[in-house]
C-alpha cells in the first residue's frame, strides 16, 4: 500500500475505470446522464437550481439550492417535480438524495420522500439523512 501526499488524477481515473468495468460486467450499462435544472435571474445568471445525474435506473439529486430571496415561491417543489419528470422520461424508477440535519429533510418528506438511512455525526453532533422516492411501483 502507498498513501501519496498529493494523489494523482491518473490514479483516480484508473480506480474509477476498474470499478466501472466491474459494475458494467455485472449490472450492464449505468446509462449515466447529467441533470441540470437552473434558476436564472433577470440578467440570465444562474443563481440556484438542481444538479444531479441519472444512472442505474435512479436519479440522484446531488445539489438543490434556492437562494434565500427566492424562497417561498414553491421553486424547490418545482425543481423536484421537474427532476421527477426527467427521471420518468429516462426510464428511472425513482429519485434519491441526501441532506444534512440542518437542511431540508422535512421539505423532501412533504414531497413523498422516505428515509432509508441515517449517518450519525456527519458532521459531529449532527446527522446526514438519505431519502428516496419511488416513481414506478415495484413489480
Amino acid at each position: 500500500m502507498v498513501v501519496p501526499e498529493s494523489p494523482a488524477a491518473e490514479d483516480r481515473d484508473l480506480i474509477i475505470a476498474t470499478l466501472r468495468a466491474y459494475n458494467e460486467s455485472v449490472a450492464g450499462s449505468p446509462r449515466i446522464q447529467s441533470v441540470a435544472i437552473l434558476l436564472k435571474d433577470e440578467r440570465g445568471a444562474t443563481v440556484g437550481g438542481l444538479w444531479g445525474r441519472t444512472g442505474f435506473d435512479w436519479l440522484f439529486v446531488e445539489f438543490l439550492v434556492v437562494p434565500e430571496p427566492w424562497r417561498g415561491h414553491d421553486l424547490g417543489t418545482k425543481l423536484i417535480l421537474e427532476a421527477e419528470r426527467i427521471a420518468v422520461a429516462r426510464g428511472c424508477c425513482g429519485l434519491w438524495l441526501d441532506t444534512f440535519e440542518f437542511q431540508a429533510r422535512g421539505f423532501y418528506e412533504k414531497l413523498g420522500f422516505t428515509l432509508f438511512g441515517t449517518l450519525e455525526d456527519q458532521p459531529v453532533g449532527s446527522r446526514r439523512y438519505f431519502l428516496s422516492k419511488r416513481l414506478i411501483a415495484e413489480g
